[in-house]
């Protein structure tokens, strides 16, 4: 079966937090694997130099993504970092919303939210994680 990757992370999410009330240590080890893997093929490089991270602050309905930007200058040299968060929420019109935070540094919001949009709506084989 496919799905888009904003959706099995958030079954993923919704399945660890049932077997977390369920004590059902057996499926829990093995959805956090899931969701590890998924987290690995984020998007990473390019800037994003420090990869993807799924925040502790993701719930089923609400993803959070930590991401780290190295910039560059003009003459080609890294010259700092901006941190910012990635949120995805539902959207009944368009499958899901993304809002990035922080510091919109030489325009870094519209090439990360093209990088996320793309990234996050690709399908992906749930019998493949």
């Amino acid at each position: 079966m496919k799905n888009k990757v904003y959706q099995r992370i958030s079954g993923l999410l919704l399945a660890i937090e049932n077997c977390e009330k369920n004590g059902n240590q057996e499926w829990l080890s093995r959805h956090q694997d899931s969701l590890e893997e998924i987290e690995a093929s984020l998007p990473s490089g390019s800037g994003i130099d420090c990869g993807t991270k799924i925040s502790s602050d993701s719930k089923p309905d609400r993803l959070v993504l930590d991401v780290e930007f190295h910039h560059m200058n003009d003459a080609g040299y890294y010259d700092g970092w901006s941190f910012h968060k990635i949120i995805i929420t539902a959207s009944l019109a368009f499958g899901f919303n993304l809002r990035i935070t922080g510091r919109n540094r030489n325009n870094i919001k519209d090439y990360l939210a093209d990088v996320y949009n793309q990234s996050l709506d690709e399908d992906i084989d749930e019998s493949a994680c």
